[in-house]
């Protein structure tokens, strides 16, 4: 019995008539829909309700505050702001000798002729990863893939370039082109992955699959790696056994195409080149950062990713390390990355990795008082005291800062409220030397923020110019605060359990 009207259902090769709708289940259904629509739009609005409401909440308070009661929270701010300041200008000194000895090593690579030390029939098998979301990066993944194919100096015997893509929707004539490299190049690989929604869905359904490799590699689908970073990574592992990872330097070159991508640029030079080998040097552990990393392949398959975590590349470096791997940081292995190049695509970009790094932190942070579990070698099975400082910097301090350049920032306009000054002099005055202790951490901090910058301007990449570093100096403040209110705004989305996955826009 059928009506005109009657919709069919196919199940099979079943057909099943299907009575129509009643309107009180398409009311549900409009009904379930609004109220999905609204559940959404309040948990992509909450966060900013969250921070927004803690700064003006800040600023009222710190306006009805005692003279006293400012006095104690302007000496804890200046206080944590020196210690941060501090912290970071003695990661800059110990990156100087990882520098010196990166140079040193092209140095004596020059002398002979770039003949390296292995020969090639001992290279260790390489597995290099190229990982893409192609609407987001169609644009740039054909020519990323050749660059990889024709461009990187490794026995081509030894290398697999790995196209490893998905996407919601076919996508041609783009997927076939892709498709075909395998027919002119022997050591590419092109895979699609089923059902796939994240790069840790990408990574982890190539980690089951067996190719016989020593070594993986990772890249995002915007990076060109240098064309030696493969062999200098793999001369790392030969040279030191005991090395599990090796994070190379990532470096932006897009550098001029806005004022963003210039401060971008200098930032990632002052962290690849700066903080993380001082970091390492400094408290004996590095970490993987999510492109241009080499791993040991039987650790890698071992941990995969976690695609309930935003930053999956952090909490794989971290679950490394409590397993006791070790991951050093090789100047050496370069590779060039895009920056975004709108405030857009930047929000985007730092919000999923300030709320990856809160979710990173609060799942990590027991490192600092257990032990190493499951030890990935002997060796490696105790963690020092050293160590445990600095997961402990790394984790609790650096989210912590957050709240406390904030905070100094909701102290300084309660100031400007309360007390408006009427000449530059009393607003310098008024900012900065409202206390007479404050003017010796004040002085402090700033000469070791110059301190940090002048290292990073000895180690800057060819795309960063000096007017770049001074403008980054000049901007800091500001750019600090920035980055400050992103990871508020990435803890209440935490709070909120906000957990959408946004790629970062490409051109």
């Amino acid at each position: 019995m059928s009506d005109t009207n009657d919709c069919v259902i196919e199940v099979g090769e079943v057909i099943v008539p299907a009575l129509n709708e009643q309107p009180a289940v398409k009311n549900d259904r409009a009904a379930s829909n609004t109220l999905a629509e609204v559940s959404s739009f309040i948990s992509e609005w909450t966060p900013f309700g969250l921070v927004t409401s803690y700064y003006v909440f800040s600023v009222c308070l710190y306006m009805y505050c005692s003279n006293g009661l400012i006095a104690i929270f302007w000496f804890i701010y200046m206080c944590t702001n020196f210690y941060i300041a501090g912290s970071t200008v003695l990661e800059a000194f110990f990156s100087i000798t990882p520098c010196r000895e990166a140079r040193s090593i092209v140095d004596q690579a020059q002398e002979k002729s770039w003949l390296f030390p292995t020969a090639h029939n001992k290279l260790p098998v390489l597995d290099l990863i190229i990982v893409a979301y192609l609407p987001n990066e169609q644009s740039i993944i054909v020519d990323r893939a050749f660059y990889a194919l024709e461009q990187l100096d490794y026995p081509t015997d030894k290398i697999r370039i790995n196209i490893v893509y998905n996407t919601p929707t076919p996508m041609e004539p783009l997927e076939t082109t892709l498709h075909r490299l395998p027919l002119r190049y022997a050591h590419a690989r092109v895979i699609k992955v089923p059902n796939s929604t994240s790069k840790a869905d990408n990574l982890n359904y190539f980690f089951t699959l067996e190719t016989g490799s020593d070594i993986i590699a990772i890249y995002d689908c915007d990076h060109y790696p240098h064309p030696n970073a493969p062999r200098w990574a793999a001369e790392r592992f030969m040279a030191e056994p005991d090395v599990d990872v090796v994070q190379g330097r990532c470096i932006v070159f897009n550098s001029d195409d806005t004022i963003l991508t210039s401060m971008i640029a200098v930032e990632f030079d002052k962290i690849y080149a700066v903080s993380h080998p001082g970091r390492s040097t400094m408290w004996g552990f590095g970490l993987f950062c999510g492109s241009n990393g080499y791993w040991r392949s039987s650790l890698l398959r071992n941990l995969k990713m976690d695609d309930s975590m935003l930053t999956e590349d952090i909490d794989s470096a971290l679950r490394a390390f409590s397993k006791g791997a070790k991951t050093v940081h090789d100047l050496n292995v370069t590779s060039y990355e895009l920056a975004p190049t709108t405030i857009h695509a930047f929000w985007k970009q730092r919000l999923r990795w300030a709320q990856g790094w809160a979710q990173a932190s609060m799942r990590h942070l027991k490192m600092v008082y257990n032990g190493v579990q499951d030890p990935v070698r002997e060796e490696h099975a105790k963690r020092s005291f050293t160590a445990r400082f600095g997961v402990l910097s790394l984790l609790l301090i650096r989210e912590t800062s957050y709240y406390l350049v904030t905070q100094y920032t909701c102290l300084v306009l309660s100031f400007l409220i309360v007390k408006f000054p009427s000449s530059g002099a009393d607003l310098w005055k008024l900012v900065y030397f409202q206390y007479p202790v404050s003017q010796w951490l004040f002085i402090v901090s700033v000469v070791c923020l110059v301190a940090t910058l002048w290292i990073t301007n000895q180690v800057k990449s060819e795309f960063v110019s000096r007017r770049m570093v001074i403008l980054f100096s000049v901007l800091y403040p500001f750019y600090l605060i920035l980055n400050a209110t992103i990871g508020l705004y990435g803890h209440a989305r935490q709070l909120v359990r906000y957990s959408s996955w946004n790629p970062t826009a490409r051109k």
